[in-house]
């Protein structure tokens, strides 16, 4: 139904890196744009001349226009101004007023570091901006939880504009989608424009996940995309952990296989605690069915963001489980995260010594490892060449530490 008048953005004196944007089409008279903002003495004619511009783009050629601009960037006031029109109800379709491409996507590896991912809404903008400084392994703009369901719609455009104006740096471009059909119809403003990964949440079944992947795939074909985007599904559920195993084999599409405990918890009526013993089970279905399946396992998030020793004893419990990252709510966990997810010294000089004999068996042509009278098995080769190549990527080992001596 088309509507006389219609909004969209955030305003008050809270509101950083923003703008409001109320639009409401008129019979004559062209465009009356009213605009206030706190850069008015630098930026207005810009801001003026960037609404006309997607004013024109949308075939708006009267309206009135009233703008509260709080320090929005370009891409968030072309967000804002599409969710208003959108919002008007057209019949025609809008299409997308993008602004320009920050950087080439080529998508990532399968198997690439994902020891951090820090969760930023998808409705605020000035979370998104500089997020890229604090390196976490990912940065997940999240469409579900954070996100009040009558903003998703704005919050979708947000994303999708941050996705293509943002500078991620080294940075994994992730998103969280919401459940069931509007995740799938998410998933239009996102495969196009330089997603790399997808979070899918509260998944109960390898059913489930293959719509998701279809839809994924289809869209990659319809638009070209060549390089590969990556799910991530988080168990958050007793039936979404029984099911661990046949979640993480579902489709080719997962990289890692990820853990929440609020809504898991609530699911089995228990209190989460900081000592998880709560969760146990869950946790441990989630790493056996990554590990089983060939993919990542990832933690849940540690929901003190001031108990930073409380965090530090979550990562090495979590390590010392079988996971290999971990969820984060604030920058200054990443540090952490990355610091207890790294391997230790004596880690460290326990794997060089395994690499260095089973590389010299296999010059020899020995068939068998051994260090020392120690006969090594397979799996403790196939875990050592792990920690030194993690090493050597985290700087904690050089490239050429095999002519050290």
């Amino acid at each position: 139904m088309t509507q006389a008048q219609a909004e969209a953005g955030r305003r008050g004196d809270d509101v950083r890196s923003d703008c409001w944007i109320s639009l409401e089409p008129t019979s004559s008279g062209g465009i009356n744009l009213s605009l206030t903002s706190k850069v008015d003495g630098l930026y207005s004619d810009k801001i003026r001349a960037l609404l006309t511009e997607g004013l024109a783009h949308f075939g708006i050629e009267h309206a009135k226009v009233d703008v509260e601009d709080q320090g929005a960037l370009p891409f968030v006031q072309m967000a804002r101004l599409e969710a208003a029109v959108r919002r008007l109800g057209r019949d025609e379709p809008t299409k997308p007023w993008l602004p320009e491409a920050q950087d080439t996507v080529t998508g990532t590896d399968r198997r690439r570091p994902r020891r951090s991912r820090l969760y930023l809404p998808g409705n605020e903008p000035k979370f998104m901006i500089n997020a890229a400084l604090h390196r976490p392994d990912g940065l997940i703009l999240d469409l579900e939880d954070s996100v009040a369901p009558a903003e998703k719609d704005a919050a979708r455009l947000l994303v999708r504009n941050a996705l293509v104006a943002l500078p991620f740096e080294s940075c994994e471009r992730m998103v969280r989608i919401n459940q069931g059909e509007r995740g799938l119809d998410d998933l239009e403003d996102l495969v196009p424009y330089g997603v790399e990964l997808i979070l899918v949440p509260k998944v109960e079944s390898a059913d489930s996940l293959r719509t998701v992947d279809e839809k994924l795939q289809s869209l990659r074909a319809e638009h070209g995309i060549d390089y590969p985007i990556w799910l991530m599904p988080i168990i958050e559920s007793a039936r979404g952990a029984w099911f661990a195993l046949d979640i993480a084999e579902a489709c080719a599409s997962v990289s890692s296989l990820a853990i929440g405990l609020e809504d898991y918890t609530a699911d089995i009526g228990a209190q989460r605690t900081q000592a998880g013993h709560e969760s146990f089970w869950a946790r441990a279905q989630v790493v056996n069915g990554a590990k089983a399946a060939g993919v990542q396992a990832i933690d849940t998030v540690f929901s003190d963001v001031g108990d930073m020793d409380g965090l530090r004893a979550s990562v090495v419990e979590a390590k010392s489980l079988g996971f290999e990252g971990k969820g984060c709510i604030h920058p200054r966990q990443i540090d952490v995260v990355h610091e207890g997810f790294a391997p230790t010294p004596d880690e460290i000089g326990k794997a060089k010594r395994i690499v260095l004999a089973f590389e010299d068996a296999e010059k020899r042509g020995l068939g068998v490892v051994s260090l020392g009278s120690k006969m090594i098995d397979p799996p403790v080769v196939k875990r050592a060449l792990h920690t030194v190549a993690t090493a050597e990527r985290e700087g904690l080992l050089v490239a050429e530490w095999r002519s050290e001596g």
